[in-house]
């Protein structure tokens, strides 16, 4: 049989705006058999070989921080019907593991991160790009609770990030990314009805490329 190539869509948006929410309702309505899933935060580029000092002062929030040829490279192959490994990325030491993770390719697949809309060559490869937006006191709290609670950080660093790099570079190259989208969905995952069309848009182009 004839390869036909798989319906590619991207997920972003301000980080803890609840884009991770949304793509896993978006996975769990179409299925989690139908789409290969694939997480930009798991491509940050490797930092071990940098002291822990100099790693915690790391912007981990601009975009020369993520290996994209990598994913593109990998994004390509996937859409070409061939497995990848991803990389598994240690947020508490800010290193990338020796450990990769299998995908293999699906009809769909998901990218999900904050700043996949502010590369072209990204964006190029997609075809459904959704922003999630959500207000910045709502996006700051989540992460907040989430780098406390599941990354070890101590609150005061947590809040020094935030005003260094995470608001700037959110002001510099999320917000404006946002014009690339084709459909913009407010409240993140608290959007049933937004999640439920996106979703009933791709069961209908699966089951039209499963038909085919």
């Amino acid at each position: 049989m004839a390869h036909t190539k798989p319906i590619t869509i991207g997920v972003a948006g301000g980080s803890g705006s609840g884009k991770t929410t949304v793509a896993l309702k978006i996975l769990e309505r179409v299925g989690f058999d139908r789409i290969a899933y694939l997480s930009h935060d798991a491509y940050y580029r490797d930092a071990s070989n940098l002291p822990p000092a100099e790693r915690a002062q790391l912007n981990f929030d601009h975009p020369d921080s993520l290996d994209n040829d990598l994913l593109i490279g990998q994004l390509k192959q996937l859409q070409a019907g061939l497995p990848v490994e991803t990389p598994v990325y240690d947020f508490k030491t800010h290193s990338r593991l020796a450990e990769t993770r299998r995908i293999d390719p699906q009809p769909v697949i998901l990218v999900e991160g904050i700043l996949i809309f502010a590369d072209k060559g990204l964006r190029d490869l997609m075809d459904m790009k959704i922003f999630v937006d959500t207000d910045s006191d709502l996006r700051f709290i989540r992460r907040l609770q989430r780098d406390i609670g599941e990354r070890g950080r101590a609150p005061e660093s947590v809040i020094q990030q935030y005003l260094r790099t995470v608001r700037p570079m959110h002001l510099e190259f999320v917000e404006p990314s946002k014009r690339y989208a084709d459909v913009i969905i407010p409240e993140g995952g608290f959007n049933e009805v937004a999640i439920d069309m996106v979703a009933a848009r791709l069961r209908a182009l699966v089951g039209e490329t499963e038909a085919a």
